[in-house]
């Protein structure tokens, strides 16, 4: 092979070459482009306009995981809780699916695990929202929502078969407790109230977080009062409602401050 022709090959390929990153350039530029107009519709609530360029910006670099965890994120503020349609869970399965490919190659990163557990809760697929909001909770031990949440699922968990047994039991939803039942009572309780307690322990791990935090106020006080249905006595009863109470009047006041808080807040940077 002549010299002319060896440099003929080498300029031939280093033209190749240049040519293969040249296209690698531009469609790292263009994925870039498709996920800034991905982020200005969805900015605009335009969730279906977004879902078609985070899809474009995945596909044109595969490595964009901005554009992959935006993509899920755009099919979940499509779904619409409450709706139940086969279209409607299929938005909800392709926000799933597009998190847990994301958590596939980034097991921490914390909106895919929150947008789950978020998603799965709305859904009202209560086992695999605790599940995941556990897991929440393993990658980050301070996140007051996982625990606050799991205290609404076990309450949830555990008034609707108390009101069942009241109202087969005869006693109306207003009627003074404990379940009058004492057998019945026994029975029920075995079940449910270690899921009260899981509950009420969530909800106190949620206040050391956030002293201030009414939500959790709220349910404590709920829970409680399921605990109270299934007191032995009279007077234990009346202690757990007691003490229900309580959490009604801290909620109250703790909102009362921070409203006044709030409006201290505003007038002093307004001056």
């Amino acid at each position: 092979m002549t010299k002319t022709k060896i440099l003929s090959i080498a300029t031939l390929g280093a033209l190749l070459f240049g040519s293969v990153g040249c296209s690698e350039q531009v469609n790292y530029l263009k994925a870039r482009a498709a996920l800034n107009k991905g982020v200005q519709a969805f900015a605009s609530a335009n969730y279906e306009g977004a879902t078609e360029h985070f899809s474009t910006a995945a596909e044109l670099d595969p490595t964009l995981s901005d554009a992959r965890v935006y993509l899920a994120y755009s099919h979940m503020m499509q779904y619409i809780p409450g709706v139940e349609s086969p279209e409607n869970d299929a938005i909800a399965q392709k926000a799933l699916d597009g998190f847990k490919a994301v958590l596939e190659d980034d097991p921490g990163n914390s909106t895919s695990l929150q947008s789950i557990a978020s998603l799965y809760f709305q859904m009202k697929k209560f086992d695999e929202a605790k599940e995941w909001h556990e897991k929440v909770i393993a990658a980050q031990p301070d996140n007051k929502e996982s625990f606050y949440t799991i205290g609404v699922i076990n309450w949830t968990r555990s008034y609707e078969p108390r009101l069942q047994l009241r109202a087969d039991l005869g006693m109306e939803q207003a009627d003074p407790g404990p379940i009058k039942d004492a057998k019945q009572r026994q029975e029920l309780g075995v079940e449910l109230l270690p899921v009260i307690d899981e509950g009420l322990q969530n909800l106190e791990k949620a206040l050391e977080i956030d002293p201030d935090y009414t939500d959790a106020m709220a349910y404590t006080n709920l829970l409680l009062r399921e605990r109270a249905d299934f007191a032995d006595s009279k007077e234990e009863y009346e202690e757990f409602l007691a003490k229900a109470d309580d959490w009604v009047q801290r909620t109250l006041d703790t909102k009362k401050r921070l409203t006044e808080e709030s409006t201290f807040n505003q007038f002093a940077a307004e001056e």
